[in-house]
């Protein structure tokens, strides 16, 4: 143990690094990572001096940009001072009430309740927890129905918007008298003996939804599954919204119902009564920013309204302006029982997510006796709320989700120019979140093989990228694509920088395949 000064030259930082410090998914041995010492706007700046266009936001978060670090300190010293923490385990402190309420009034439809967490990984975690139990404590209150009643017909106990009978419910209908024993105890007999828990979700294949063990179990991508199998039951995934790959003549709606088929028959043979939650990212990041067909999310919630089933929005990414919506649910009317999101709640100047529900997914939790059962120590920080909550309001100041709708058509242009090039297939993504697809043969769409991958992206591709200045992800979780993702203030100027360091490293990288 050693104390430590508070600056260091480059070579004793890297040789700290070296000795100490475990990078996340980082192939450690012999790696000597890049040191970022400063930003701002949307570049970045290393120990050795060299600047770097940051393309991809840090990871999708840093949406408001690295330039606003003095205001939303002074925010955060503002809160160390009145309050440096206190807990939302059965308390509350002022930020969080207020940040609740803004994301509330920020989130589509009647998404009002926010449960606050400490990142992305803890709000899907948090969901699938909340999704379960919520089933639970729906049965408990129906149940508690019954029994209160002094006849044999139970008030709709499922919440707003719900039916109060749904198939296989207990019917309770016609006269008796007030208070029949007997037809009470049929009853509350017959809701005893409804079927199994549910616990089970569906995900989509290549999906990423966090690394805790909830929320890798959600995880589409068998990579990351894999080490750390078995993993929390039952977890199936269904297609994607990747249209490149499919048969050319197949038309969007073609598409629509081939993906709607494929999730219902999921859902059937999973067992509709099992499921508690379908959980989808408004545009999906891993393989490479799938945006979904026409119709697909109208779908998606009727066939989630059709088997009683939750439909969770993962926003982690796409929340707070990364399409220029304040939630991607409201661009694509996707209509969540659930949200997700962190990144941008804070643009990752703290470490803070949150869960939003509505109001029907609440409404069991506010029986006097119900309590969902989960919490996080940091969950709510008033620190992190504080910076959240300033986060937001440089963002309404600055009008970045307007700056997005306004400046994307021009960001997808100048990427388009990229599809020129005989290793670029593909271009999709919306608003500031775009992919380009590689691939070995535009006419066949051929891609790489593994081999290849580990070639073009991690030997090539990746270095040179960084060594232009340009910091993106290569990526081949799925098939390989270059994600293109920079802060919300970036504009021209830095859509053509990056756009011309692809275009000249991309043209490398095919010559060295030829």
């Amino acid at each position: 143990m050693t104390s430590f000064e508070t600056a260091r030259s480059a070579e004793e930082l890297q040789r700290l690094a070296a000795s100490h410090l475990w990078l996340h998914f980082t192939r450690m041995g012999g790696h000597e990572p890049p040191i970022i010492v400063r930003g701002d706007g949307c570049y970045l700046e290393d120990a050795d001096g060299n600047r770097y266009l940051d393309a991809l936001a840090g990871l999708f978060s840093v949406n408001i940009g690295y330039g606003f670090g003095e205001e939303i300190g002074q925010a955060a010293l503002a809160q160390m001072r009145e309050l440096p923490f206190y807990t939302n385990w059965t308390y509350a402190h002022p930020r969080a009430i207020e940040l609740a309420a803004e994301v509330a009034s920020l989130a589509p439809g009647d998404l009002n309740r926010v449960f606050f967490v400490s990142g992305g990984s803890e709000a899907v975690e948090a969901a699938w927890k909340l999704a379960r139990q919520y089933y639970l404590a729906r049965r408990e209150q129906r149940l508690r129905a019954i029994i209160a009643t002094p006849g044999n017909g139970a008030p709709d106990a499922l919440g707003p918007g719900r039916p109060a009978r749904s198939a296989g419910d207990p019917v309770l209908e016609g006269p008796a008298p007030v208070g029949e024993p007997e037809t009470r105890h049929d009853a509350i007999v017959s809701e005893a003996a409804r079927p199994q828990l549910r616990y089970k979700a569906i995900a989509r294949h290549i999906a990423y939804h966090g690394t805790t063990l909830g929320a890798l179990s959600i995880n589409g991508i068998p990579a990351l599954r894999t080490p750390f199998e078995p993993l929390v039951p039952e977890v199936r995934h269904v297609s994607n919204t990747n249209r490149y790959h499919r048969p050319p003549s197949e038309t969007e709606a073609e598409f629509t119902a081939f993906l709607l088929d494929d999730l219902e028959k999921t859902i059937l043979a999973m067992d509709p009564e099992s499921i508690c939650m379908v959980h989808m990212e408004p545009v999906q990041n891993a393989g490479g920013a799938f945006v979904a067909p026409e119709g697909y999310w109208r779908g998606v919630r009727q066939l989630c309204d059709r088997y009683d089933i939750l439909l969770s929005a993962d926003e982690v990414i796409t929340g707070f302006g990364r399409l220029g919506h304040w939630f991607a649910s409201e661009r694509y009317d996707i209509r969540p029982d659930i949200v997700t999101c962190a990144k941008g709640l804070s643009s990752s100047y703290a470490a803070i997510g949150a869960v939003v529900a509505t109001d029907r997914v609440m409404e069991p939790f506010l029986e006097s006796t119900s309590m969902y059962t989960h919490g996080i120590t940091f969950g709510g920080h008033p620190v992190m709320s504080a910076i959240a909550l300033k986060n937001i309001e440089i963002m309404k100041r600055e009008r970045l989700n307007e700056h997005v709708l306004a400046h994307e058509d021009a960001f997808r242009t100048t990427l388009a120019q990229l599809l020129d090039l005989p290793i670029v297939g593909d271009l999709r993504g919306a608003g500031f979140f775009y992919a380009l697809e590689l691939v070995k043969d535009k006419e066949t769409r051929e891609t790489f093989s593994d081999a290849e991958c580990e070639s073009l992206l991690r030997d090539f591709l990746s270095p040179r990228l960084f060594e232009r200045g340009l910091i993106c992800r290569a990526d081949d979780r799925g098939d390989p694509v270059v994600q293109i993702s920079p802060p919300l203030v970036a504009s021209q100027p830095e859509f053509d920088e990056m756009t011309g360091i692809l275009g000249d490293v991309l043209a490398e990288a095919w010559e060295r395949i030829g």
